[in-house]
């Protein structure tokens, strides 16, 4: 089964999904740098059909955060 969430940051980041999991943070992984993390709030927001208030972006500190906010906002199947 594939992960939507992963290869969206996979994507964003140019890294191979096989290299991701929920622990991959900014402070683990070089490419994720500020002009991706924007870059990644665009895929992530037409990915799964939500919007993002600035406080939410900010709780996205690695991708098992940005899975926790978006089935806050009732994304399912992440």
């Amino acid at each position: 089964m594939s992960d939507r969430l992963l290869e969206v940051f996979s994507e964003g980041l140019s890294i191979p999904v096989a290299e991701l999991n929920d622990e991959t943070s900014p402070t683990n992984t070089s490419a994720w740098d500020s002009l991706a993390a924007m870059e990644m709030v665009t895929l992530i927001e037409d990915e799964f059909d939500v919007r993002l208030k600035v406080a939410e972006i900010m709780k996205m500190r690695s991708i098992g955060l940005a899975r926790t906010v978006l089935r806050g906002k009732g994304v399912e199947g992440i």
